[in-house]
């Protein structure tokens, strides 16, 4: 390995807190808000001209992420103001690689003060190299980015069809069927709780959390990964608190934590799967949102002949199993691009 020079951060980059801008503010809009976790929203304006790089300041630390167009950083995030002649995607693989937890200023929350890391020390490459390992390593994210649209436009194929057969009730045949009251003529009425239980998710607090095969689900969804599991996939994930009704699937054996509800693998399908994103949950707390469970459970929950049903399930099913694929792809390249990542910024690997 090289040795190279290294340069403070602020020599390298200069970082300013993000912008306050409240939910009941924002105008629709195609500007990402970008909040220290990811994408938190769209506006109809910019604060920030792209391209640009955000790291998460409260709530969630560093992390990284990359606009390539305009965009509006919260005030959970710091932003770069000035690249100073470096380049931007270089510094997002740059700030990324970076442990920025090990600088928490917050009793609390998780806070970093961008003024106890202006003096980190950073590699210093010159440009030609800068764009190399930019090159290099956004090969990754292009390809990452590329499997993640066409995640989205399958699950939308799949909700489209489910909502022309079960919202709209043009399924197979159904010009031979008469409605009566709003119901096709032989398919049930019910309840969600006639048909399925709820099971409560177990705490397992991010310290405790042993980087494993399994995944971790909260009411955001995916949150990491544990060596043991909880629950036998696959299986389907409802919000309880904080991102209440949420409704995720997992098909793999999972960990499910005490945010969520969980579904266990003899009672889901996607039938149930897609019902559950048009069950209208709403909040039974006003401080913290939450799902009560009883509500749930009295939620109507429309029950179409096993033969529709199942048609429906041999229709989707080699959609989501490509859905499956492609997200199993993408952890493998994000695998390979973090393995690679420090190993570019130390000068394991020639440029």
């Amino acid at each position: 390995m090289s040795t190279r020079a290294k340069i403070p951060l602020s020599d390298f980059i200069t970082l300013q807190r993000g912008f306050d801008l409240p939910t009941a503010r924002r105008k629709e809009g195609n500007v990402p808000v970008i909040a220290s976790t990811g994408i938190a929203g769209y506006h109809n304006e910019a604060k920030v001209k792209g391209p640009g790089v955000v790291i998460g300041r409260s709530g969630s630390i560093g992390g990284g992420q990359y606009a390539a167009n305009d965009f509006w950083p919260l005030n959970t995030t710091l932003w770069v103001k000035d690249f100073k002649g470096n380049n931007p995607r270089f510094t997002y693989y740059l700030l990324k690689g970076i442990d920025f937890t090990r600088f928490n200023a917050g009793a609390g929350v998780p806070t970093l003060n961008r003024n106890h890391i202006d003096n980190l020390c950073v590699s210093n490459f010159i440009p030609a190299e800068q764009a190399r390992i930019a090159s290099i390593l956004s090969a990754y994210d292009d390809l990452i980015e590329n499997n993640r649209r066409r995640i989205q436009l399958l699950e939308e194929s799949a909700r489209l069809l489910y909502r022309e057969w079960f919202v709209h009730l043009r399924f197979p045949g159904h010009e031979d069927v008469k409605i009566i009251d709003g119901v096709p003529e032989g398919w049930g009425e019910s309840t969600l709780g006639d048909n399925i239980v709820l099971n409560y998710g177990k705490a397992l607090k991010a310290d405790d959390r042993i980087e494993g095969k399994y995944p971790v689900y909260g009411s955001s969804g995916f949150v990491g990964t544990h060596k043991k599991l909880l629950v036998k996939g696959p299986g389907i994930i409802v919000g309880r608190k904080g991102n209440v009704g949420s409704v995720f699937w997992s098909s793999k054996d999972f960990h499910p934590i005490d945010t969520v509800y969980y579904i266990d693998t003899e009672s889901s399908d996607y039938y149930l799967y897609n019902a559950l994103h048009y069950m209208q949950f709403v909040s039974s707390d006003a401080a913290v949102p939450g799902l009560n469970r009883n509500y749930a459970y009295s939620r109507p929950y429309l029950l179409p002949p096993e033969t529709i049903r199942s048609h429906f399930e041999n229709t989707v099913t080699p959609i989501y199993g490509q859905i499956f694929k492609l997200n199993d792809y993408n952890e493998k390249l994000k695998q390979a691009r973090d393995l690679l990542l420090p190993r570019l910024m130390n000068w394991e690997v020639a440029v």
